[in-house]
């Protein structure tokens, strides 16, 4: 293993959500972090699914909130809010939003296949 670095303002490659903003993702050797930006009205079920082509987020996602504030509902109707400084875990099998008219900008570890077409 060698030492890597690269700015996330310089990602690797950046994933457009259907209409409400963006993941930007660096890969270095087999960690991947993306800093997703979720805009104003985003939503998992509105903005993600036509991309990933599943009924609900089956991405296991850990990572900490920078700014803003989102709602998760799992599968089984339990939801979770996250703010500023939050740390989460969140298991497959859930939908998300924005609350509020404030982007919510989140570094998660759990991207490496997340925002991309089924395959």
């Amino acid at each position: 293993m060698t030492m890597q670095t690269q700015s996330i303002d310089a990602p690797h490659e950046t994933r457009q959500f259907q209409a409400h903003g963006h993941l930007d993702v660096v890969t270095l050797g087999d960690f991947t972090l993306g800093r997703a930006t979720f805009e104003p009205g985003w939503k998992w079920s509105e903005d993600v699914k036509p991309i990933a082509g599943t009924d609900s987020c089956q991405t296991a996602h850990s990572g900490f909130c920078v700014s803003g504030h989102m709602t998760v509902r799992m599968d089984d109707g339990t939801e979770a809010h996250m703010g500023p400084g939050d740390v989460v875990t969140i298991p497959p099998g859930h939908d998300a939003w924005v609350d509020g008219d404030e982007p919510c900008v989140f570094l998660d570890t759990g991207v490496a296949a997340y925002a991309k077409p089924a395959q």
